[in-house]
């Protein structure tokens, strides 16, 4: 079934770092935010970053990235998916970045997770012209990364 990204972009003139995913999880989707999954660790994962408490609600979650500076959405605008694995995208359609490029400070582009990583690869980074850093993925399904091993190689954000 093609699905259309539900989830609006989140940025502001100050955010600095954009942090793309592949495409909203089926629980992202329900939720109507970013890494809505309980078990999704990116939430735990920047909170250990700064050193804060793991913002819990959705306006917790979007004042946190803002107020880090941090902007999230997701490389793909539209896609044929089964459920909320990558393994299961098909016929992916990007998203335009540039607005949020225009309406921010945004100079560093990071990827969370090997599909986001090859296909802004392949379909934006030309566009954007900034290379985004691959960052393995916050998903449950990434079970080879544990916590301890993930905020470490996140630590390239700050």
């Amino acid at each position: 079934m093609r699905i259309d990204h539900p989830i609006p972009p989140l940025y502001d003139g100050n955010s600095r770092i954009l942090i793309l995913g592949s495409f909203p999880s089926a629980a992202s989707r329900k939720a109507r935010f970013f890494y809505g999954h309980p078990q999704n660790r990116f939430w735990r994962v920047l909170a250990a970053l700064y050193e804060e408490k793991t913002p819990e609600s959705t306006e917790e979650k979007r004042s946190f990235a803002l107020g880090h500076g941090i902007a999230l959405w997701d490389v793909i605008a539209s896609c044929e998916i089964r459920g909320s694995a990558d393994s299961t995208v098909r016929e992916a359609c990007p998203n335009d970045l540039s607005p949020i490029l225009r309406g921010s400070r945004v100079e560093r582009i990071f990827t969370n997770g090997r599909l986001s990583s090859e296909l802004y690869a392949r379909y934006q980074e030309k566009e954007t012209g900034i290379r985004a850093v691959y960052l393995p993925s916050t998903s449950p399904a990434n079970a080879a990364f544990g916590m301890e091993r993930l905020i470490e190689r996140w630590k390239v954000i700050l």
